[in-house]
């Protein structure tokens, strides 16, 4: 665990306000729950103090999950603990322009969730076509990629409709991360980072995002 902090800490080290500064002037709307799947827990990110489970949406749509935020969150099933080589992969279909540009995407390597010393490696992207990859460990985030452009990332259109399918794949010494089929960006596993652990969605607030093919498979 050393070695992971400090790998992070060379990378980066961000402060979460830095990485959207817009957040305070974008009022978290609070969307009432109609209950949980069954198995899936959510939680909530901890800048979103004033907000509970209760105030955002994540519910069984087709065959898939719909997410209306509400609070930026994490949403997991507890039988996506995973370890060694595997491939976590779901389609985020942004629905409608959000105020400013608001992420969605992945997150594996989750420990301690339910509580302060929580930690998980995501990948998220966003309508204006930029990616994201951050190391949570407790209230901080170490910065991987910051946001950057990928032709392989959907933008939205007139309407704010956008699809991107993404995917990490972790192997035995490296960690893949993929949008569209088409690789953005990977790094070593030596890098220090855990991947072993929970599997889940992470969604940014105020957005509506449909999430098909969600799947976490051993390879």
């Amino acid at each position: 665990m050393r070695k992971t902090v400090v790998t992070l800490a060379l990378l980066a080290a961000v402060p979460l306000a830095a990485q959207q500064p817009q957040a305070e002037k974008d009022q978290t709307v609070r969307v009432k729950s109609t209950g949980l799947p069954p198995g899936w827990t959510v939680r909530i990110d901890d800048k979103e103090t004033r907000y509970t489970v209760n105030d955002t949406r994540f519910e069984t749509m087709g065959s898939g999950f719909h997410v209306t935020s509400g609070p930026a969150a994490l949403y997991y099933n507890a039988k996506d603990v995973v370890s060694g080589p595997f491939t976590a992969t779901a389609s985020f279909g942004q629905r409608k322009a959000p105020t400013h540009p608001e992420a969605y995407g992945l997150f594996i390597g989750g420990t301690k969730l339910e509580t302060p010393e929580q930690q998980y490696l995501y990948f998220l992207v966003r309508g204006d076509g930029k990616y994201y990859v951050a190391h949570r460990a407790g209230k901080d985030v170490h910065t991987v990629v910051n946001w950057t452009d990928s032709p392989a990332v959907n933008k939205q259109n007139e309407a704010g409709a956008a699809t991107n399918v993404l995917a990490i794949q972790v192997t035995k010494d490296s960690v893949l991360l993929s949008a569209n089929s088409q690789r953005v960006t990977s790094f070593a596993k030596s890098a220090a980072f855990n991947t072993d652990g929970q599997a889940g969605i992470r969604v940014n607030h105020n957005l509506d995002v449909h999430i098909g093919g969600f799947s976490v498979k051993k390879d």
